[in-house]
């Protein structure tokens, strides 16, 4: 993701993201480099063990946010006075801490794209202790990002072509409004209420009124009036503070037939919709649109399909994962140096907490019409995917990405290339993926090569 240059981003990078992080990252570098092991060459790997809630896939997202954190993560003069006034690190874990600089490699998903159980979102290779430290920042953006971007992903899938415009800012924490705004327009919502994720991102930004403006004035009509008098006739007029019919048909008195839309937020949404369809289309406002909004998921936005609703408004639900607020994400160390200078995988044996060690490959393979059927991991050089195979043609897509060489962020996607993104991979995906229901991710993964 290329560094955002607006006013905001720049404030953004003035500052250190280095405590952004857990202790323990500290405990473990500081026993790690009393014993000497920090220095061996080691191998990182973001990844989720299973899918939330049943869901068919997952969509990775913050990857840009991330490196931007990366080149902020610098340990000030003030937060080493603050680490040493606390008396817990020693003096050569503070002077390593002081001279910090990632200068490993960094490979992962393209910002966007679908993921599956297993799949490397995030390779880190450098030495163990320049790796470890890591673990929270990438994991806190990651996790986060990538829950909003599956439930937006979910949503505007139901949706089917009618936009989607996300207003959860005031349902959530105000920074993490900002980075669900950005996750939101990613996975192919098309605006934020979000004025910051304006700013910092250049997501497009709309808005019009809430109930509070109707209250204010005297009559119903004297809102509209004013509304209407300031942002003209194409605005979108709140028509449920009183009573739905009369303030339709006021809206079109004080409007005309060119009012832009009108606001449901309340009450059975896909009854009032058909009915006030029928109102605006009897006053010949024809062309005047439904956009519809009150706690709002993909579950409701498929039931209203039914309806002539021709946009929705969520927050709460999409800033809160629409049930799954994480994406279950784990950073594990995969591989590191043995005494020889070899690079060897290691594993967790854990009950239900098992990983699979080694520098891994990531393919998609894609069958007949490029509908992808399988997540192909696997440690050591990919494998050949012939273009036929028993008659059926088959190709494979790398899906790691260079984002980081020596050090140096070398990725230089934007938020617009996300989108993008995501919208070929949900094309690329069965059409099964689209499904609400519960069920097994869409594709499966299967393990190649040598295990650790």
């Amino acid at each position: 993701m290329s560094i955002d240059t607006t006013p905001a981003a720049d404030a953004a990078r003035a500052g250190s993201t280095a405590l952004l992080t857990d202790h323990y990252e500290l405990t473990m570098l500081e026993a790690a480099l009393r014993s000497g092991a920090a220095h061996r060459r080691s191998v990182f790997e973001v990844f989720a063990r299973r899918l939330p809630n049943g869901r068919r896939y997952g969509v990775v997202a913050g990857t840009g946010r991330f490196l931007d954190a990366l080149e902020c993560f610098r340990f000030t003069p003030a937060d080493l006075d603050r680490l040493r006034s606390r008396g817990i690190f020693d003096a050569d874990t503070l002077e390593w801490l002081a001279a910090y600089r990632f200068s490993g490699d960094i490979w992962g998903y393209a910002e966007g794209d679908a993921y599956f159980p297993g799949s490397p979102l995030l390779v880190v290779e450098s030495t163990f202790a320049e790796g470890v430290i890591l673990e929270t920042l990438a994991l806190s953006i990651l996790n986060h990002d990538s829950a909003i971007a599956a439930a937006a992903s979910r949503m505007t899938a139901a949706a089917d072509g009618r936009p989607c415009i996300e207003m959860g800012s005031r349902r959530t924490h105000e920074q993490a409004a900002v980075a669900a705004a950005r996750a939101a327009y990613l996975a192919g919502f098309d605006a934020t209420s979000n004025l910051e994720a304006g700013r910092s991102f250049g997501v497009p930004t709309a808005g019009t009124a809430a109930h509070a403006f109707t209250l204010l004035h005297d009559t119903e009509r004297e809102a509209f009036q004013a509304q209407v008098d300031c942002l003209g006739s194409g605005t979108t007029l709140l028509v449920d503070t009183y009573d739905v019919p009369q303030a339709v048909e006021l809206a079109v008195d004080v409007a005309g037939t060119e009012l832009g839309a009108v606001r449901l937020d309340s009450g059975d949404l896909l009854q009032q919709a058909r009915e006030v369809r029928d109102q605006l289309d009897a006053l010949g406002a024809t062309q005047t649109r439904i956009v519809v909004t009150s706690d709002l998921d993909e579950y409701a936005i498929a039931a209203l399909q039914a309806g002539p609703v021709d946009s929705y408004g969520v927050g709460t639900s999409l800033v809160t994962g629409s049930g799954a607020p994480t994406a279950g994400l784990v950073y594990k160390l995969v591989a590191r140096e043995n005494g020889s200078g070899e690079l060897i995988g290691v594993a967790k044996k854990s009950q239900d907490k098992l990983s699979v060690g080694g520098r891994k490959y990531a393919l998609r393979r894609l069958g007949a019409d490029d509908v992808a059927d399988a997540e192909l991991i696997g440690i050591g050089e990919p494998p050949e995917v012939g273009r036929v195979s028993a008659g059926v043609r088959t190709s494979a897509r790398d899906l790691l990405v260079p984002l980081v060489r020596r050090g140096e962020v070398v990725w230089t996607g934007t938020l617009g290339d996300a989108r993008a993104r995501h919208a070929a991979s949900m094309a690329e995906l069965p059409v099964q993926a689209a499904q609400l229901s519960r069920g097994e991710p869409v594709i499966s993964t299967i393990y190649q090569g040598r295990q650790d």
